[in-house]
């Protein structure tokens, strides 16, 4: 990585608001999580459990910021999905078989969506308020 992007890439980060962390997340997470099946359907072991392994780091990292005292059943909703994530890219892993991958790749895009979503009406509420 340039200099100059690894700079850009970490000032976004130190800028950016725990929300649009929660989606820069979700956006690696699915995109490590592609590159998985791709590298899995070529039967490229080494690069196949390299991107697993960087979905798992990031599934760990969202399920470990849950808050369960304030999210309640939502939280225990998405420790859930997070356990699911885990078992099947750890089933796609060991099997080498991109079709786990593919679930994880749908619950990670409609998570994503959804935060999204939320995200977007929680500012239009901020708005109206000022």
């Amino acid at each position: 990585m340039s200099y100059g992007l690894g700079a850009y890439k970490k000032t976004s980060v130190s800028t950016a608001s725990k929300e649009q962390i929660l989606l820069m997340l979700y956006q690696a997470a699915i995109k490590n999580c592609k590159k998985a099946i791709e590298h899995t359907e070529k039967k490229e072991l080494a690069k196949k459990g390299e991107f697993i392994g960087k979905l798992q780091d990031i599934v760990i990292e969202l399920n470990n910021s849950l808050d369960f005292e304030v999210g309640g059943a939502i939280a225990n909703e998405l420790s859930s999905l997070y356990d699911y994530l885990l078992y099947a890219s750890t089933q796609a892993n060991l099997k080498i078989d991109p079709e786990p991958l593919r679930g994880c790749l749908n619950v990670l895009n409609t998570l994503y969506d959804g935060w999204s979503e939320a995200i977007k009406a929680l500012k239009k509420e901020e708005e109206k308020k000022t």
